[in-house]
């Protein structure tokens, strides 16, 4: 088949302008290779074997020897058989015939039949896709070893697409991280004047325009898993073709990358993801989440904080006082079927403690956590500093380290509990006690051991309480 045609065949997730668009060159060498493979040839026993089980046909020969399966195999490449191991009775064997050789495979059954990690309905796909495998990678060693040299990836307009799909999502992210930054350039000379304690390099660090040009980034890996291509499928990073008959590669879940397994240790961290592909709002990762809904940080957070900020402020015990539970998991489930159009205002939930519980509901149900599992222990740490001023600068230097979409979701949750406090004689809730509400909700221990949670819940308060309270300087 020409390279010209398989480009049909691909299945492609990459597109672009049609202006811009070339169809892609195909490599179909590996496609060639694999319609030339070996074919399976059953070698079926000549009489009924009482051992049999049931899981087996007639290609099992009960208990014979290394050298008679051999013997049997020497008519056809690809011929097979199943023999019971006279080493290890009860224990099975898939021979195959390859070539000049019989190669001898412990075979397994747990519902599927497998030799290593690929499971398969039956022997006969089994070997079919054993067969592939072995050709492929007989004829074409030095092929594959320099297959990912030149990628396609790079001249297909992927990357160049994302870079303008990142620049149109991430366009509000840049506008209001300049806004913020001119809003607040002289607020660090104003806390300074109250705040002694803090250092004056904290304070000309406090501008963070490293941290802004951070955050316009929003760099995303793709969430590979491994994936079974119904039909000829090339890969979109080479541009080989993608062999076998299941698991030949893997696809991103999140904007449907497909590529080879080796080739996806080589994609950049440019995933985009697809919002069609983003099945609900809570426990869904926060950089997926934001990206896919094109804002900053999770609209979730922004409505909720908005409905707060609108009616809630002066309500008894904000944060700390529980909403009803079914009345939160509605909320939930209206986030995850609608969206940014889900309804929370007052006439849907008048308790705002239930939006209240909601957004702390979706923080805490975080795969990765705001503070992310990695950097836990540098905060706890920080945490642990006797010295104020040293104390300050190590969790200044743990926000830097943040995924710029954590950033940005903290920074704009401590602004408004910073405003929550302004509040306090009507709520009753300052610095220290949204700290303790907020510690073990941010932060969460990578082992998630109970007695490490329990251990560290007066520094996770502490690292909450300095954020709000040193907001303007942080951020």
């Amino acid at each position: 088949m020409a390279a010209s045609s398989n480009s049909s065949l691909s299945g492609s997730s990459v597109s672009s302008d049609p202006e811009d668009y070339q169809p892609p060159i195909w490599k179909s060498y590996l496609y060639q290779l694999q319609q030339e493979a070996p074919r399976p040839k059953r070698i079926v026993c000549p009489k009924e074997m009482d051992t049999r089980p049931k899981y087996y046909g007639r290609e099992f020969h009960g208990m014979i020897s290394r050298e008679y399966a051999d013997e049997l195999l020497r008519a056809a490449d690809g011929s097979y058989l199943i023999r019971e191991s006279q080493r290890q009775p009860g224990t099975h064997t898939l021979a195959l015939r390859f070539g000049p050789q019989t190669l001898n495979y412990r075979l397994f059954y747990d519902g599927k039949h497998f030799v290593a990690e690929k499971r398969f309905e039956s022997v006969h796909d089994l070997v079919t896709d054993a067969l592939i495998t072995l050709y492929i990678e007989t004829k074409a060693a030095e092929y594959i070893a320099k297959m990912t040299a030149n990628p396609i990836y790079e001249h297909l307009g992927y990357t160049s697409l994302l870079k303008d799909k990142m620049v149109h999502r991430l366009s509000r992210g840049r506008t209001e991280s300049r806004r913020v930054t001119f809003v607040r350039d002289e607020q660090p000379i104003k806390l300074l004047a109250s705040c002694p304690q803090i250092s004056s390099s904290l304070v000309r660090q406090s501008a963070l325009k490293d941290t802004a040009e951070k955050l316009c980034s929003y760099e995303k890996i793709h969430n590979f898993k491994v994936h079974t291509f119904r039909g000829p499928h090339w890969c979109e990073y080479c541009a080989n073709f993608m062999w076998g008959l299941i698991a030949q590669g893997v696809r991103c879940s999140d904007c449907g990358l497909n590529v080879h397994k080796q080739c996806s240790k080589l994609v950049p961290s440019d995933c985009q993801p697809d919002l069609r592909r983003i099945k609900k709002v809570f426990s869904c990762d926060l950089t997926t989440l934001v990206k896919a809904h094109n804002t900053p940080r999770p609209m979730v957070v922004d409505l909720c904080i908005r409905e707060i900020e609108l009616r809630g402020m002066k309500s008894e015990g904000l944060y700390r006082v529980s909403g009803f539970s079914e009345h939160i998991e509605d909320v939930r489930l209206a986030f995850d079927r609608e969206g940014e159009k889900a309804d929370i205002s007052a006439s849907a939930y008048a308790d705002i403690n239930i939006i209240a519980g909601a957004l702390k509901l979706y923080l805490r149900d975080l795969p990765i956590p705001v503070i992310t599992f990695d950097l836990y222990p540098k905060f706890i740490q920080a945490a642990k500093i006797p010295n104020a001023e040293s104390r300050l600068e190590a969790v200044h230097e743990g926000l830097l380290q943040l995924p710029p979409a954590h950033h940005e979701t903290l920074r704009y949750l401590m602004a408004h509990l910073k405003r929550v406090t302004t509040f306090e004689k009507d709520n009753l809730m300052n610095s220290e006690n949204l700290g303790i509400v907020f510690g073990p909700t941010l932060m969460q221990p990578p082992e998630q051991n109970a007695l490490t949670t329990l251990n560290d819940m007066r520094q996770q308060k502490l690292v909450v309480q300095l954020m709000i309270e040193h907001e303007d300087v942080l951020f």
